[in-house]
C-alpha cells in the first residue's frame, strides 16, 4: 500500500486517537503489512519520548511551549528539606529491613506494602528514608485522587495562571521516595501513573515538556488490601485496582502485627511502666490470634495501643486508658475486650472504668 505521511496519521488517529505509543503503531504496522520502521521515521516531528508519540505536540509546538512556560511562568520548586526525622520511639520489625535495602539501592523498583491498619507501614518506610537520609515525599490518596492532585496544574497566582508541579513531578525532579499512601481507595483516575511506575519519566501535555526521573526516584504504595477490594467490609471505600496497575509492582510485602516482645518494646519507648506494656501486648496477641480464627470482628491493632499508653500518661489511670481507647468499639465489642483485659492484668479494675466514665461525664468533662 502507498505509506503518505498524512494517511499514516490520519489511519493512526482514527484507531488511537492523538496520543499512541511503539505498541499501537507494530499493531498498526500488522494490521496494514508494512515496516515498523518506515512508519516510525514518519512520525519523527510527533515523538515525546521513547515509543510515544502525541499528534497535538510537534517539536515546534513544544520549543514555543517552553518558551511560554519557562521559569517565570511556573512555581518554584519545594526548597525545604525533605527528608523525615528520626523518631526515637521507632522499633524496626517486620519488612523493615528488606524495605531499607531498596530505598538504600538508590534503584527505581515499585514497592507494594499492604496489611491491616495501624501495622506501622507508612511509618516503617518514613523511619527508612530518615535513617538514610532520603527525601520521602507522602501522598494520601482518596477516591477524589485525580491527574491534577498528583501531575499538577495550572493555578492562579497574582492574576497570572502558572504551573505547578503536583508531589509525583517534585519526586521525580528530585529523585526522592514517593509514598502513595492507602492506594486501595483510589479511582481509576490513579491509571495517570502508568509511565511513572515503568521509570519512564511523564509527559506534562498541558505544557509539552518531558519529566525524566532523576536518579534515586522510587515509588513505594501501602494499602489494607491487595487491590482486590474489601469483601468482609472492613475497609469499606476500597477499591478493585486495574491489573496492569498492580502488575507494575515488582514485589509486595505483606505487614504483619510485630509479635508480644517487639510490641513491648514498641510501648516501653512511650511508656515507662513495664508490666503495664506487657500486659497490653498479651492482651493484644489474645484478641489478634481471636480474629485470625474468625471469632470476633474487631482487633487491636499498634496504634491503639500506642494510644492507650498515650492516654495513661496524661490521666495516669490504666481503666481510664483504656477504656476511652476502646469507646470506638461497638458497646458488646467494648465490654468483651474491657473482661479479657481484666483477666490479663490482676490489678485491672474493671468496675472501676463505669463509674469513673460516669463521674467525668456528670462533671461535665
Amino acid at each position: 500500500m502507498g505509506l503518505s505521511k498524512s494517511g499514516i496519521i490520519s489511519s493512526l488517529q482514527d484507531l488511537y486517537g492523538t496520543e499512541f505509543t511503539a505498541a499501537d503503531v507494530r499493531a498498526w504496522c500488522t494490521m496494514n503489512d508494512c515496516a515498523y520502521q518506515t512508519v516510525t521515521n514518519k512520525l519523527t516531528d510527533y515523538k515525546v519520548g521513547r515509543g510515544k508519540w502525541n499528534l497535538e505536540v510537534t517539536k515546534e509546538t513544544v520549543q514555543e511551549l517552553e518558551v511560554t512556560y519557562s521559569a517565570p511562568a511556573a512555581m518554584p520548586a519545594i526548597e525545604q528539606n525533605l527528608i523525615p526525622k528520626k523518631d526515637d520511639t521507632f522499633v524496626q520489625f517486620g519488612n523493615f529491613g528488606s524495605i531499607k535495602k531498596i530505598i538504600q539501592s538508590r534503584l527505581f523498583y515499585p514497592t507494594f506494602i499492604t496489611g491491616l491498619s495501624g501495622n506501622g507501614k507508612t511509618f516503617s518506610v518514613e523511619q527508612a528514608c530518615a535513617q538514610l537520609g532520603r527525601e520521602l515525599i507522602r501522598v494520601n490518596i482518596t477516591i477524589e485522587t485525580d491527574e491534577d492532585d498528583l501531575i499538577g496544574g495550572f493555578r492562579l497566582v497574582d492574576g497570572a495562571t502558572v504551573w505547578h508541579n503536583g508531589p509525583v513531578i517534585e519526586a521525580l525532579q528530585r529523585g526522592a521516595i514517593l509514598l502513595l499512601d492507602e492506594i486501595d481507595l483510589a479511582s481509576n483516575k490513579i491509571l495517570c501513573l502508568q509511565s511513572i511506575l515503568e521509570g519512564k519519566g511523564v509527559f506534562l501535555k498541558k505544557i509539552g515538556r518531558w519529566v525524566n526521573p532523576a536518579s534515586g526516584f522510587n515509588v513505594i504504595a501501602t494499602a489494607n488490601t491487595k487491590g482486590k477490594g474489601s469483601d468482609d467490609g472492613r475497609f469499606i471505600g476500597t477499591n478493585v485496582l486495574n491489573e496492569a496497575f498492580l502488575e507494575r509492582f515488582p514485589v509486595t510485602f505483606e505487614q504483619e502485627y510485630p509479635t508480644v516482645a517487639i510490641e513491648t518494646r514498641i510501648l516501653g519507648k512511650i511508656c515507662d511502666d513495664a508490666d503495664f506494656c506487657k500486659r497490653l501486648s498479651d492482651w493484644a496477641d489474645i484478641i489478634r490470634k481471636t480474629f485470625y480464627d474468625g471469632g470476633i470482628e474487631e482487633i487491636i491493632s499498634t496504634r491503639r495501643l500506642v494510644h492507650i499508653v498515650k492516654a495513661y500518661s496524661i490521666f495516669n489511670d490504666k481503666e481510664k486508658a483504656i477504656s476511652v481507647c476502646v469507646n470506638r468499639f461497638d458497646d458488646d465489642t467494648k465490654q468483651a475486650f474491657l473482661e479479657l483485659y481484666d483477666k490479663v492484668d490482676a490489678d485491672f479494675d474493671l468496675t472501676a472504668t463505669g463509674e469513673k466514665i460516669y463521674v467525668d461525664q456528670e462533671a461535665g468533662s
